[in-house]
């Protein structure tokens, strides 16, 4: 079992407060992902998590032990960071290998758990190889490995993809995926400002913001019921259209969220205005149109859409599928 309870955590550096009453319970075989803007505090609470950095005041407790107090090295957990981390002048074996030596594991058994994370990571045909004869994302396999062979109760994830292109991310994703699937009682932890990383890997996504944990729900509730403004602007791509001021009076709101999914083009709907833009993408479009709100509202169609810059559009919200919030960033009832 890896059960984890965070309880009224605080982070100070001198008088300033990085993580501010954080409370968690994330369960064994969790696949836990913690998001929030640059300096919200997210890598910082993965680092208390891990014991890179002091706990100010509070208590982590891992399967019902405190672990405050706990060298990083015996708190069973494994950490993969960004950078890699891999020892250039050793080979893909000895880099996955090393925790394990250190631990003057037998020869066969090391040799055995080394060769069983390969194998789960495709990494058996490039054992013998050097760092620097591996790409980006066999790379992150390897710092992967390293941390499989260690048979952690967590896994904590500093933003692993970041430095890959786009098609390996993808590639990783689904290779993180199919490792949760394989290692069913083993607690993963994400950091990312990736949305799509989120979305997709999550069992439940922590949202940050200046060090506050501002909701905890699952990649739908937190798209379908964001329970704040912020959550609603942060969590999907692109974000929620905001119309404030007289375009939000007739729905008796401070603020109107509308997804752009959720915008439907009709002859005289509840908003119009010209169209400023207009990006194709194959499968979908989005078109710009400014209402005169400030920001542009971002209409999505599937398909090519056929407008061009100075088309008057119309539309309106479809349904019930708004979003309306008080002064406070609310919501609030329909």
């Amino acid at each position: 079992m890896s059960d984890l309870k965070i309880t009224n955590l605080y982070k100070r550096y001198g008088n300033i407060e990085i993580l501010k009453d954080v409370n968690l319970d994330i369960k064994s075989g969790e696949f836990i992902v913690f998001v929030g803007p640059s300096g919200c505090g997210k890598s910082t609470l993965l680092r208390t998590i891990s014991g890179l950095e002091t706990i100010s005041s509070g208590t982590l407790e891992i399967d019902g032990r405190v672990v405050n107090d706990v060298a990083p090295s015996k708190r069973g957990i494994a950490m993969v960071f960004q950078s890699y981390a891999l020892y250039p002048h050793m080979t893909v074996y000895d880099n996955m290998a090393y925790a394990l030596k250190l631990m003057n594991l037998p020869k066969a058994e090391l040799d055995q758990k080394v060769r069983a994370a390969a194998e789960k990571l495709q990494l058996t045909k490039y054992l013998e190889r050097l760092p620097k004869a591996l790409s980006g994302g066999q790379r992150q396999r390897v710092a992967i490995g390293r941390a499989i062979v260690r048979d952690p109760k967590v896994f904590l994830f500093d933003e692993p993809l970041s430095n890959l292109d786009a098609a390996l991310r993808v590639q990783m994703r689904m290779e993180i995926g199919q490792l949760k699937e394989q290692l069913p009682n083993t607690t993963m932890i994400y950091v990312t400002h990736d949305q799509v990383e989120a979305m997709t890997m999550a069992d439940r996504i922590v949202v940050l913001k200046d060090g506050v944990v501002q909701q905890v729900g699952t990649p739908m509730e937190l798209y379908e019921n964001p329970q704040s403004l912020f959550v609603a602007g942060f969590i999907g791509s692109p974000k929620m259209n905001f119309l404030t001021g007289p375009f939000a009076d007739k729905y008796k709101a401070h603020t109107v969220g509308v997804r752009s999914e959720h915008l439907d083009i009709v002859n005289d709907g509840a908003w119009t205005g010209k169209v400023i833009y207009s990006e194709n993408l194959g499968s979908d479009s989005y078109i710009y149109v400014d209402i005169g709100s400030g920001e542009p509202v971002v209409v999505r169609q599937p398909g090519k859409a056929s407008y061009h810059s100075g088309d008057q559009l119309s539309f309106s919200p479809r349904g019930e599928m708004f979003h309306r919030f008080d002064e406070a960033g609310k919501p609030m009832v329909h």
